[in-house]
């Protein structure tokens, strides 16, 4: 065998404790021999002392030793963060089963007795390094995959906070950050099913801005824009449940949607909303029913069922809201598509 492949491309130390020169002496010669750095103590604090400050890749620990035993010595290094992962291996004329076992119990890794077979010993100086380097490569591995776990479950929080956005500003209106058309078709749908199951009352407000193609006409797009946001956030603010939902149905006008509600709950919903709009103030000198910006409201309330369509609910709210802007009312104007209320 060449001198390349017999030496390890790691020369891993061994630290050899033994209070006998000669077996210290013939261990190292063994062991050096085979391409190993060589450490030596021959008492057991000295030993302690060295595997703390610079710790070696596995020792080779007598048991008898005088002031303090391999036993000790052992206890004491498995006990320390710094020095318990360092293999050891009892070395010993003690052949009872009793100290093998109290080896073993207190953190031993191997045992060979003496007097000792060269070969043995350096099979299994070999065997206790590759089980080292097996469960060195494999805490690496370990640690890799937890940091590809910790990055990949960063990531999917990224995506998932980025998917959240990105369904908020589908379902937002960019212009009064309320609910927009394509929110309030899914909601209304989802709703109108829930009712048909359960049974309860559906509601649905319509409501208008009075004459704002002239509030636009004569204070421009950009201030009608600031009144839109406006009237938005003030319906949002009227409309206290988290079940309910106010979206921008199209231009100028609003919608509201109110499960589990019946039509008399549903009118106080609409002149409050009214009234609330009335209280902004908006200054508007072109309306022809008042000097400030108003709504126009209809509302219709249905018990979904197989008699209906959504459409129905629909096509009844924006007839509710025409005759509501048609007789210019002072109170929302409220209709009927179930005709059994």
């Amino acid at each position: 065998m060449s001198q390349a492949k017999r030496w390890p491309s790691h020369r891993a130390k061994i630290l050899i404790v033994d209070d006998k020169p000669d077996n210290r002496e013939l261990l190292s010669t063994i062991l050096a021999s085979q391409g190993y750095d060589i450490e030596e103590s021959d008492r057991g604090k000295l030993a302690i002392k060295i595997a703390k400050t610079d710790p070696p890749d596995i020792i080779l620990l007598d048991a008898a030793m005088p002031e303090m035993d391999g036993f000790e010595v052992c206890q004491i290094l498995k006990s320390d963060r710094r020095t318990q992962n360092i293999p050891i291996i009892f070395i010993s004329a003690m052949k009872e089963a009793k100290d093998k076992t109290k080896a073993f119990n207190l953190g031993g890794n191997d045992y060979i007795t003496k007097p000792f077979q060269i070969e043995e010993v350096i099979a299994r100086v070999k065997n206790q390094l590759k089980i080292q380097s097996l469960q060195t490569e494999l805490k690496s591995k370990n640690i890799r995959l937890e940091e590809e776990i910790r990055q990949r479950q960063a990531t999917e929080d990224k995506l998932l906070i980025l998917n959240q956005k990105l369904n908020r500003l589908a379902t937002l209106d960019s212009l009064t950050q309320i609910a927009n058309r394509h929110r309030f078709d899914e909601f209304l749908l989802r709703e109108w099913q829930r009712g048909r199951r359960e049974r309860f009352s559906l509601s649905l407000i319509l409501c208008d801005v009075d004459y704002f193609k002239l509030y636009n006409d004569r204070f421009g797009h950009q201030a009608g824009d600031i009144c839109l946001k406006k009237v938005a956030q003030t319906i949002s603010k009227t409309i206290k449940r988290p079940a309910d939902l106010v979206a921008r149905y199209g231009g100028e006008e609003f919608a509201i949607i109110l499960p589990q509600t019946p039509p008399k709950n549903a009118l106080q919903v609409a002149e409050n909303i009214r009234l609330q709009i009335k209280t902004l103030g908006i200054p508007h000198p072109d309306s022809l029913i008042s000097d400030y910006v108003s709504l126009s409201l209809g509302v219709t309330s249905i018990v979904p069922s197989s008699q209906y369509t959504i459409k129905q609910l629909l096509v009844t709210a924006d007839k509710a809201l025409y005759q509501a802007k048609k007789k210019v009312a002072t109170s929302p104007f409220y209709y009927f598509l179930n005709k059994s209320y």
